[in-house]
């Protein structure tokens, strides 16, 4: 801990009068972030570093599991957190984001121990969609690989249940939003992306487009002419 009240100090002495004129545009302007990244609470996993952002660039969630409960009219700090993202903050771009070696989903693939900490196996119920589609779809994974598996199918679950936040429902109809899924992979310092075209993960590579898991466009279910029946 003395270790990280020194960095503490280092901020100020260091970080921060280097620069200065960043924060004060944002203390004076506010924030404009460009996406919301839902991640793993996992101290391995930092979303400022992989993104390599800056202050103001990114606005971030962390839980245990990278976990967005489907919407509700219960207050909760994730359902909050993307509301304000997309009504306040007109945030375009979400990544939903998960890890190798993620305890979460080692606690979702073997729920053994869970009943010392009955928190935690209430809000892993939100991943439960994801271990029920290893069971069955994947049924002869070894213990390491079965982890790596429910991660991925957890980001896939996650998304589906951002869908059902209304302020994201709205932006992805009216085509101002796009959903992205990420893996994280910590040993081999790799980020894959869900493709929501083939729906399977890809590296992500500079010199290949960005795989996304729902593209921004617009998509309403009505054949009507959605200008004409706004008026």
């Amino acid at each position: 801990m003395n270790e990280l009240l020194g960095r503490v100090f280092s901020f100020a002495n260091h970080t921060f009068p280097s620069q200065s004129a960043l924060y004060n545009r944002l203390a004076t302007e506010g924030q404009s972030p460009k996406a919301l990244m839902i991640s793993c609470a996992d101290s391995r996993v930092v979303p400022e570093h992989i993104l390599e952002a800056q202050p103001g660039d990114l606005f971030v969630c962390r839980n245990a599991g990278n976990i967005v409960p489907p919407y509700a009219t219960q207050n909760g700090g994730v359902t909050s957190t993307v509301e304000f993202a997309v009504m306040a903050l007109g945030i375009r771009d979400i990544i939903v984001c998960g890890h190798s070696d993620c305890g979460a989903m080692k606690a979702v693939a073997n729920p053994a121990g869970l009943e010392k900490m009955p928190n935690v196996a209430a809000w892993l119920r939100h991943s439960q969609a994801a271990g029920q589609v290893v069971n069955e779809g994947y049924p002869d994974l070894d213990p390491k690989d079965r982890v790596r598996v429910v991660a991925m199918e957890n980001i896939v679950a996650q998304i589906a249940n951002l869908r059902t936040h209304p302020s994201v429902a709205a932006g992805i109809a009216r085509g101002e939003i796009a959903l992205h899924g990420w893996f994280v992979d910590i040993h081999a310092g790799q980020i894959l992306g869900l493709d929501g075209e083939s729906g399977r993960f890809r590296p992500l590579h500079a010199d290949q487009p960005l795989p996304v898991a729902l593209r921004a466009a617009r998509r309403y279910a009505a054949d009507v002419d959605c200008a004409q029946a706004a008026e």
